[in-house]
């Protein structure tokens, strides 16, 4: 345990004096491309797009965005917009896509059902060099093992063994996209995505409790690895493979070196000044107190994905003080209300149960 010691020691240090005046890694790689390129977003308006649209903008590509038109004019005259739906039977449905223009590289972020994803891939199919899918770490069939490749089976149809049908499905959509575009697709699969925007509030809990301080209740199984990508290490990546016209299956985690889940909370609480304890509970005491663990700690078994043919396409990470620290900085630009209802954390009673448990234990 010595060396995981002296890394925690040496992430702490690290953080602590960068915590000041840590900044974004965002502009770098951020000159003009050679030649800019005509993209299409399916999607572009939650958590993800956004910032993979302002990272072609920043590129000097030329983009147009199709969706539901729900938050239309986000970017205001930078970008065109195709108002419809993924499912043809609603409104115009598809076919204000309709036609013979091409697009030099499609984006999907918004395939879940994989009757829609089909639809898409059909009509454009000969009108793009590259399909670009976010598909997801859950794609993979966890009864398999615990560590997978992209080329590791994934879930095959139907439900999970947990009753959910969000990898399943997801898992369907990309094997439409790969079997539809041949090595003219795509498919990242990221894990969790973190960072500024995050509509799921479950990193920037641990942000936010730990900038706190005081008495942490930390998630269970201390040892176990934890993934994650920042979501604009994502939009920069899916660029880069936009500009490339690489295709392939792309694990999109990091961070760059492995990490658990109590090097996670000593380097998060390195941001904070104030005074901190962690306090590591039994994964049976959380449930007892239905405390939600988020991101760190929902599964009994780690699992990891293979990084190494992202990385070698281009893949580059920011730094964790600059995730953490951003994050932070956008959620206190959030208005009082947003901040007040914030999704899925534990209150400070259900904190304080657990705590009660740890020390009675």
């Amino acid at each position: 345990m010595t060396n995981r010691r002296e890394f925690i020691g040496a992430g702490v240090a690290l953080l602590a004096a960068a915590r000041a005046g840590a900044q974004s890694s965002g502009s770098k790689n951020a000159a003009t491309a050679a030649r800019p390129l005509n993209i299409l977003f399916l999607g572009g308006t939650g958590f993800i797009g956004p910032h993979q649209i302002e990272r072609a903008l920043v590129r000097g590509h030329n983009v147009t965005m199709f969706n539901r038109g729900n938050n239309s004019g986000l970017f205001g005259d930078r970008v065109e917009e195709i108002v419809g739906n993924r499912d043809v039977t609603i409104d115009a449905g598809l076919k204000p896509l309709a036609g013979s223009r091409r697009w030099d590289v499609v984006v999907d972020n918004s395939g879940y059902v994989p009757q829609h994803v089909q639809d898409s891939v059909q009509l454009l199919k000969d009108r793009t060099d590259l399909y670009l899918y976010i598909s997801t770490r859950a794609v993979y069939d966890e009864t398999k093992g615990t560590v997978f490749m992209p080329d590791s089976p994934l879930w095959l149809s139907g439900k999970a063994p947990d009753g959910s049908t969000y990898g399943p499905l997801k898992a369907e959509c990309d094997r439409i996209v790969r079997r539809e575009f041949g090595d003219r697709a795509a498919c990242v699969r990221p894990p969790y995505i973190v960072g500024p925007g995050d509509t799921t509030d479950r990193f920037t809990y641990w942000v936010e409790r730990l900038y706190r301080g005081g008495d942490v209740v930390c998630p269970p199984d201390p040892d176990h690895e934890v993934q994650w990508i920042d979501a604009r290490d994502l939009a920069e990546f899916v660029v880069t493979l936009a500009e490339n016209r690489t295709g392939g299956i792309f694990n999109c985690a990091g961070p760059a070196s492995v990490m658990d889940n109590e090097m996670l909370m000593h380097a998060m609480r390195a941001f904070s000044a104030a005074p901190t304890t962690l306090h590591w509970p039994m994964r049976k005491m959380l449930a007892d107190a239905d405390f939600n663990p988020l991101m760190f700690g929902s599964r009994e078994e780690s699992i990891h994905v293979d990084t190494t043919t992202a990385v070698a396409a281009g893949l580059k990470y920011r730094s964790l003080v600059t995730t953490v620290q951003d994050t932070h900085n956008w959620w206190w630009q959030q208005s009082a209300e947003r901040r007040a209802n914030a999704r899925r954390w534990p209150s400070a009673e259900t904190e304080r149960a657990v705590l009660r448990q740890i020390r009675n234990a």
